[in-house]
C-alpha cells in the first residue's frame, strides 16, 4: 500500500490499481457535526411530540408543517454529511477495461463503470484560494467539491471530495499514469 498526502492510498495489483480517498480527520470538526446533528433531531423530536400533543389552530399547524418541511430537508443534509465523515471512503479502481468510482458511506454506495477509450480531458479542478466557491467547498457541512474531474461521453464525471491542490494533482498524475498503462496493455 503507498500513499499520497495523509487521505490517500493505492494499491498496484498486476491486473488493477485501487484507490482509496478518505475524508479529512479532524476531531473538532467531528464533534461539532455530532453535536448539531444530534440538537437538530432533538428539535425535530420536540416539534413532532409537540404538533401531536397540544392543540394548535389551522395556521399554526401550517407553520410547524413547513417548518418540519424545512427541518426534515437540512435533517438529511447533515446527517448525510456526518456520516460521510465519519465512515466515508471514495473508491478509484482502475483496469484493463474501465475505472470504476464507488462513493460509499460504510458498505451503501453503488459503483459506477467508465470504460476507459471513453474517458477524454482528466484534469484538476481546484477553486481559487479566496474565491466563495473555496470558501464553501471547505466549510465543514458540506461534504466537498470534487478535485478530479474529467469528460465521459458529454458529461462531466468528479471525483475526490474536499482534497487539496497538491494531494489533488499528486492523485491526477498516478491516476492518468495508471489509465495509460492500462490501455497500453489492451492494445
Amino acid at each position: 500500500m503507498k500513499w499520497i498526502g495523509n487521505r490517500i492510498s493505492y494499491l498496484d495489483e498486476q491486473q488493477k490499481t485501487t484507490f482509496i480517498i478518505t475524508p479529512e480527520q479532524i476531531g473538532v470538526i467531528k464533534a461539532l457535526m455530532g453535536a448539531w446533528f444530534f440538537m437538530w433531531f432533538a428539535i425535530g423530536v420536540t416539534i413532532g411530540w409537540s404538533y401531536f400533543t397540544f392543540t394548535f389552530t389551522q395556521q399554526e399547524k401550517i407553520i410547524l408543517g413547513i417548518f418540519m418541511a424545512f427541518w426534515l430537508y437540512y435533517f438529511i443534509r447533515v446527517g448525510r454529511t456526518f456520516l460521510w465523515i465519519l465512515y466515508g471512503r471514495e473508491y478509484i479502481k482502475v483496469d484493463k477495461i474501465s475505472m470504476t468510482i464507488k462513493t460509499s458511506i460504510r458498505t451503501y454506495g453503488k459503483a459506477k463503470e467508465y470504460y476507459l477509450e471513453n474517458i477524454k480531458k482528466i484534469r484538476v479542478s481546484v477553486p481559487k484560494e479566496n474565491s466563495f466557491q473555496a470558501a464553501w467547498e471547505n466549510s465543514p457541512w458540506i461534504r466537498g467539491g470534487e478535485r478530479i474531474e474529467f469528460d465521459y461521453l458529454g458529461k462531466t464525471v468528479r471525483v475526490g471530495r474536499k482534497l487539496n491542490q497538491q494531494d489533488a494533482k499528486l492523485l491526477f498524475q498516478v491516476l492518468t499514469k495508471r489509465i495509460e498503462d492500462q490501455l497500453k496493455k489492451k492494445n
